[in-house]
């Protein structure tokens, strides 16, 4: 239920980036991206905690994140918030994967299993969008002592780190992937 909660929110972030967003659909398109992370987390240990993890939520899960990851960086190259190249290297690395896995499965071997490189590298990408996403400077000053920070900056950052991180497990799934064959 709560992967199923995270697809329908892919539409609601598309719609709030399509519009040319201002201040407050960046915020809010933030919020939801956040939402859907937190959410992510939740459902994964829940399904650990409470024994429920099926074959369907092992299916819909990456997909729900490969999902979201990808309409968010996307939508985010015509508002010049990501560099297409950034987005296309990432997306490509996660194709890539995906279809390792679909080979792998087809001709009857195990999957090759994300390494804690590859939950960084996904760390790192949601470090990097939600900042993106919320864009602007915003001030978090408490009054008396008042300071801004600039979200774009910071989404960069955590891109470009992000995008070494998503060379380097690409490039390790696929020496481990041939090395299997």
């Amino acid at each position: 239920m709560i992967t199923v909660f995270r697809i329908m929110l892919v539409p609601v972030l598309f719609l709030l980036l399509f519009f040319s967003p201002g201040k407050l659909q960046s915020f809010f398109a933030g919020l939801v991206f956040s939402l859907a992370s937190i959410s992510d987390c939740v459902d994964g240990y829940l399904a650990r905690r409470m024994n429920m993890v099926t074959d369907f939520g092992k299916f819909l899960d990456p997909l729900a994140d490969k999902l979201l990851v990808g309409i968010a960086l996307i939508m985010m190259i015509p508002l010049g918030r990501a560099p297409l190249w950034i987005v296309a290297i990432i997306l490509g690395r996660e194709v890539m994967v995906t279809l390792l896995r679909v080979i792998s499965l087809r001709k009857g071997n195990k999957v090759i299993e994300a390494t804690m490189a590859g939950k960084y590298k996904t760390g790192f990408q949601i470090s990097a969008i939600i900042p993106l996403l919320f864009h602007y400077e915003y001030n978090l000053g408490l009054g008396f002592f008042d300071f801004s920070v600039d979200f774009q900056i910071v989404g960069m950052a955590f891109l470009y780190a992000a995008l070494v991180l998503t060379i380097w497990t690409g490039v390790d799934y696929l020496y481990k992937f041939i090395k299997m064959y």
